[in-house]
């Protein structure tokens, strides 16, 4: 009876009263509805996590060295990743079209440029990275060079001649006996420089008040005249005032932005703390206390003009260049940075700036009040003769027939890391997993500006036909592109189960990476050293300095270290498609910038499985390691012939 006198006021109602009514009791009944259902937010939305509780209450000491920790994504506490606030569109890039005329490549020879097609709206993204401009421009100069290499090498061939313009990269350059005058005197380096090349000079101070100075230069190009310095080592010793101070300075020059900013040796003010390779920026034998801290204002004139003269002679007898005395000077190229032995002491070290890495170096000048007995560059980007190399067919990459590869691992490398990958080539690369063609191992390469070390990196990639090359100068802050790259070769061109980024300093034993792999999930998976709560550097003189426009966060989501990580198909084509369709952040920190987009991976497609494993030794070599760090060719081949004969995963440091 109820419901009946409801129908009957219902149709007394006003007809838009009766309306509003019924909407609203229609509302009531959906929620009802729904409450009985038990509908749920998805399992993913932003929450505290295991992760952050995981993270935030463990050190390394609290648990056991190498193993493996699952963190459940689902309980992540996640930051929201920052989209862009407008979809980037597409620009035109000067260089870019003529990187793609290949005209007189053969279909074997664009082997090595399978993903050139994927990665051209890419590179001319309106928000690209800051020096992909710069880098294609470069790279469109340098890949018409070398077409044009290639070419007359082809016709030499024909003709059976070889161009001596062409020859190997050599170990070592030298030159002798000269007295440094006018414009100084250079010394070619032929392929630049790469770790562990040094040049050593012998040479004596020759003049009164006299300075002289140390210049490491870029590659000289047609549309830079005046090409960049990438080490300025100023020396200035004092005469026979002692009240004067000796000093090092050293820099580096750009046509964008001319001088950098000075770092002065002895340093001015309290000393800096910071280190490169683990070197102090300053021998600490050569900085005293600087004069104006150390005087007291109180104390009389007497003691102050005694004190400056006593911290002066103190200084200069700890200086090593003196007025006519010989010394032997050696600048080694380090991981981070440049460093300066005298004598045999280390006496200043050197942070790569950003476009300026070692491999740019094509000669060294000296000039100023100086003699010189010699200068000897060794260590120098050598090159193998393929053409008597006799375990050449061992060390070319197998065929791939599977339609589906276990693993491909991309190796990021330089052009003239001709050792490193040598390297890699005689060791991990001969895995009984590889040679199957179950897994897959790609180096990827940005051109360089020096020609030879292309023409150089081209008949390498011919003879062995794992090399990749990618359509930009490499350098550092364009590394990110070279990820996108190996995800897209792990997607469309050979399509594989999981994808791992290395470095070819980096020792890889692939037997434990995939013994790991068959107990892991073959889904929304990130494995690696996964680091936490790491913060941006926003220091701008930094190599790794980010802006707040880059990343407002004080902190990034969590990452995988760089030296090695593995991701699933699935995300690896979720990068693919999210900087297809330009929604994914482009990032200059490769490893952090994966660490981004897996983010929002998780936060839009599915909770991911991040998977920390601290064999994975980012930074140098430890007992029982799955993957070792910052290892140089001779190491490698001694950690794999441990392997061999031991049978246990041994240093050798």
């Amino acid at each position: 009876m109820k419901g009946l006198y409801l129908v009957q006021g219902l149709l007394k109602m006003k007809k838009w009263y009766r309306g509003l009514f019924i909407l609203a009791l229609a509302m009531m009944i959906l929620i009802l509805l729904y409450s009985f259902k038990g509908i749920q937010p998805q399992k993913h939305s932003p929450k505290q996590s295991a992760a952050y509780i995981f993270f935030n209450n463990h050190s390394p000491n609290d648990s056991i060295k190498g193993t493996t920790h699952h963190v459940n994504s689902s309980e992540l506490e996640l930051k929201q990743v920052p989209k862009p606030t407008k979809r980037a569109h597409l620009v035109h890039v000067e260089g870019l079209d003529d990187l793609y005329e290949m005209k007189i490549l053969s279909k074997e020879e664009m082997n090595a440029v399978l993903v050139w097609s994927y990665l051209h709206s890419l590179l001319s993204r309106s928000d690209a990275l800051p020096e992909t401009v710069q880098g294609v421009k470069e790279a469109s100069v340098a890949w018409k060079d070398l077409l044009s290499t290639v070419q007359k090498d082809k016709e030499s061939r024909i003709r059976k001649m070889n161009s001596s313009d062409n020859r190997s990269c050599p170990f070592s350059v030298t030159t002798f006996g000269k007295k440094v005058a006018g414009n100084g005197i250079t010394l070619e380096l032929p392929c630049g420089l790469v770790v562990d090349s040094s040049i050593t000079l012998i040479g004596m101070p020759n003049g009164g008040n006299s300075s002289f100075e140390i210049d490491l230069v870029g590659q000289e190009l047609q549309e830079e005249p005046i090409p960049p310095i990438i080490l300025h080592y100023n020396i200035t010793i004092p005469g026979e005032n002692m009240t004067e101070e000796p000093y090092i300075v050293q820099n580096t020059w750009t046509r964008d932005i001319g001088w950098g900013k000075e770092e002065r040796c002895p340093a001015r003010g309290s000393g800096n703390t910071q280190k490169v390779d683990g070197l102090l920026l300053c021998n600490v034998q050569a900085v005293g206390s600087n004069n104006e801290e150390n005087v007291n204002v109180s104390q009389p004139t007497s003691y102050i003009t005694s004190n400056i003269s006593s911290e002066s002679a103190h200084r200069t007898a700890n200086f090593p260049f003196a007025e006519g005395n010989p010394f032997t000077a050696t600048l080694w190229v380090g991981s981070e940075g440049f460093h300066m032995t005298v004598n045999g002491r280390h006496e200043t070290s050197f942070a790569y700036r950003e476009k300026l890495e070692p491999w740019l170096v094509s000669s060294v000048k000296v000039a100023g009040s100086l003699s010189i007995l010699s200068v000897l560059a060794k260590g120098l980007p050598v090159t193998e003769d393929n053409d008597i190399a006799v375990d050449l067919e061992k060390l070319k990459a197998p065929s791939i027939s599977k339609k589906r590869l276990v693993l491909l691992i991309g190796v990021f490398s330089t052009g003239n890391n001709f050792e490193c990958r040598m390297a890699l080539r005689r060791t991990w690369m001969q895995y009984e997993a590889v040679r199957s063609g179950e897994v897959a191992v790609r180096f990827f390469i940005g051109l360089n500006k020096n020609n030879r070390v292309n023409f150089e990196l081209w008949n390498e990639v011919q003879a062995y036909g794992d090399i990749q090359l990618m359509p930009f100068v490499d350098y550092y802050s364009l590394i990110t592109l070279k990820t996108i790259a190996i995800c897209i070769m792990g997607t469309k061109v050979m399509p594989s189960k999981y994808i791992m980024k290395t470095d070819d300093d980096a020792f890889v034993r692939i037997d434990e990476v995939l013994s790991s792999l068959k107990e892991k999930p073959s889904d929304g998976l990130y494995y690696g050293l996964i680091a936490s709560k790491s913060s941006p550097q926003r220091d701008k003189d930094s190599k790794w300095y980010i802006s707040e426009k880059e990343w407002p966060h004080d902190t990034y989501p969590l990452w995988a270290h760089g030296p090695g990580y593995v991701i699933s198909r699935d995300i690896a084509k979720f990068i693919v498609h999210g900087h297809q369709q330009r929604k994914l952040q482009l990032f200059k920190l490769e490893d952090v910038a994966v660490g981004i987009w897996i983010e929002q991976f998780n936060n839009d497609v599915k909770p991911v499985r991040y998977l920390n494993d601290e064999k994975f030794y980012n930074a140098g070599c430890e007992s029982n390691y799955v993957l070792a760090h910052y290892q140089s060719p001779r190491m490698v081949l001694c950690l794999w012939d441990k392997l061999q004969k031991e049978h246990k995963p041994l240093c050798c440091e």
